[in-house]
């Protein structure tokens, strides 16, 4: 299996909306980060779908290692 590329070895903080879809990006190489703009096509990745259940502040992972995808779980400090 291929390992994504790391965007950022943190997570990005973004302000939702509740209601809206979002995809996120899991192969690292979007120039839309934390979102996907169709750069996965040559890999084998695909964006992850959030669906914000509320307006609030989330943190989505940047370094595409995280166990909880595509929210950011702290994976980044052991990179």
């Amino acid at each position: 299996m291929a390992e994504p590329v790391i965007a950022q070895k943190s997570p990005y903080e973004v302000e939702v909306e509740e209601g809206k879809t979002y995809f996120w990006c899991a192969c690292g190489k979007s120039a839309k980060q934390p979102f996907c703009d169709g750069s996965h096509q040559d890999t084998e990745f695909l964006p992850k779908k959030y669906e914000a259940q509320e307006s609030k502040k989330i943190f989505f992972c940047g370094c595409k290692h995280s166990s909880t995808k595509p929210l950011c779980d702290g994976s980044h400090n052991k990179l």
